[in-house]
């Protein structure tokens, strides 16, 4: 066997190490072309040529089979009906207090803890428009404020 398909093979098993230990499809690319490269190192004895198919074939997979691999590898976002909430209108079924720590919302038929944005106090009865989530907290606006607010 010639030294450079010893050293192409050497790369080969290196590339797959690497991709086994990471697993993150850094090297696979890398080692499908070592791959072309060795089986072009059987035939052709030309180094530059060897390189050319190294890249070329490097190149191709990644540019063809990365963005089908990211689509299988990459964890697919779960909306939560918490997302839900946000923009949405509620009714403050306990008066909210930031100084207090206290305030429950009930939102889409679920009560939440609440707390205003701006250190205001809201009654128990009045309406408010979810701003965001922090946590497990709504942050809230009366429904006056909140048009201004958004």
């Amino acid at each position: 066997m010639p030294i450079d398909s010893i050293l192409w093979l050497a790369a080969l098993i290196i590339l797959l190490v690497v991709e086994a230990l990471t697993v993150t499809l850094v090297s696979l690319w890398f080692a499908l072309g070592a791959l072309a490269a060795l089986l072009t190192s059987l035939f052709v004895d030309n180094i530059w040529v060897q390189f050319g198919v190294f890249l070329a074939v490097s190149l191709v997979t990644l540019l063809a089979i990365r963005p089908l691999a990211r689509r299988y590898v990459t964890p697919k976002q779960v909306a939560t009906n918490a997302d839900q909430a946000v923009g949405a209108e509620g009714l403050v079924t306990q008066t909210i207090d930031n100084l207090n720590a206290s305030g429950q919302v009930s939102v889409k038929g679920a009560v939440w803890t609440a707390r205003t944005e701006d250190e205001s106090v809201i009654p128990a009865g009045a309406t408010v428009k979810v701003l965001r989530i922090e946590g497990v907290k709504l942050i809230v606006a009366p429904l006056s404020a909140a048009a201004h607010t958004l």
